[in-house]
């Protein structure tokens, strides 16, 4: 697996997404998320990303005893900030300092380990300002608990006030070819300060793998109400994977392997974390990073899929009431 640089931090060019073996798709297997967590590491996927909302709780747990006795192997992210109670109730965002001490404790226990290779805030508390909850974070770091900081969704603006209290080794956000928004001013930001680009959903939350179809998803599927899944919109996007289905026919590859190699090709600062919770689709996605696209099969991409044409919102009305994770 390619080596990329986030900041000081070096990663795979692909990680693995853990969220959905535990939370918001259908429930996952315990066995088959072990199995593709440990056949990641025997491929070199080693960059593993979680976070204490997962589940709540569960999903740390099932990341740390999958890695332990090879926790020297992994690149370990996770997150704090999305607060909820065990039952799953979201209580809210939370960036108090005492919080995010408390947070940290849970997790390191929870994984099993002494330290957390990229602890990333999930979600900026408007209540609380950025320079307070980075100091807490900072504190982690000269304690030896954390190794390099991040943070998930926050504007430019926040971007440089946390990266001023203390560097930011990498930003966590949506990014796919079909969530492109970021390329305005937040990417440009990103880079300007020397800070890498982490892409959640990259096969944009299974849409770009071509084999989505409606009415596959259960009652704790969050894309029951997703506005690009539903109606109208979902025949619209669906038609649009299938541009993106015979360039990869012209390619040899699948469309999650082009659509994650395009992904991969926006530059050597952007690394991508996937989720599955099989071994199968794990062994097809770890296989994108050796997809090399051309400039030519660059820019067939873009006008397959140009970035106005994606239908609906990322999340629902409800959703963006509370805190999409």
């Amino acid at each position: 697996m390619h080596a990329r640089d986030l900041a000081a931090l070096r990663v795979p060019a692909l990680g693995l997404g853990c969220m959905g073996m535990s939370d918001y798709y259908a429930p996952g297997d315990e066995a088959d998320s072990l199995a593709t967590i440990r056949r990641a590491l025997d491929l070199g996927v080693t960059f593993l990303d979680t976070a204490d909302a997962y589940g709540p709780f569960t999903n740390e747990e099932l990341v740390g005893k999958a890695v332990a006795g090879r926790r020297d192997e992994v690149v370990l992210a996770t997150k704090f900030g999305v607060e909820r109670r065990p039952d799953g109730t979201q209580v809210g965002v939370n960036g108090r300092p005492d919080y995010v001490r408390s947070a940290c404790e849970a997790s390191l226990r929870r994984l099993g380990v002494d330290h957390i290779d990229l602890y990333y805030q999930h979600r900026v508390d408007p209540t609380v300002p950025v320079e307070e909850t980075w100091g807490a974070m900072a504190e982690l770091v000269a304690a030896g608990k954390v190794r390099h900081l991040g943070i998930s969704e926050a504007s430019p603006t926040t971007i440089r006030r946390a990266h001023a209290v203390h560097p930011i080794t990498a930003g966590q956000y949506e990014y796919s070819l079909f969530t492109r928004d970021i390329e305005d001013e937040h990417l440009p930001v990103l880079r300007e300060l020397g800070i890498g680009l982490v892409a959640y959903s990259p096969i944009g939350r299974g849409l770009l793998t071509g084999a989505f179809s409606t009415g596959q998803y259960g009652d704790r599927d969050f894309r029951r109400t997703a506005p690009r899944f539903q109606g109208e919109n979902l025949a619209a996007n669906l038609a649009l994977v299938e541009r993106v289905r015979a360039l990869a026919d012209a390619k040899g590859a699948t469309p999650a392997q082009l659509a994650l190699a395009w992904v991969l090709a926006q530059g050597p600062d952007v690394t991508a974390v996937p989720g599955t919770k099989r071994v199968h689709y794990l062994e097809e996605n770890a296989a994108a990073a050796d997809v090399t696209l051309t400039a030519g099969e660059l820019a067939a991409l873009d006008e397959a899929v140009p970035r106005d044409a994606v239908a609906g919102a990322r999340y629902d009305e409800v959703r963006l009431t509370q805190v999409d994770i």
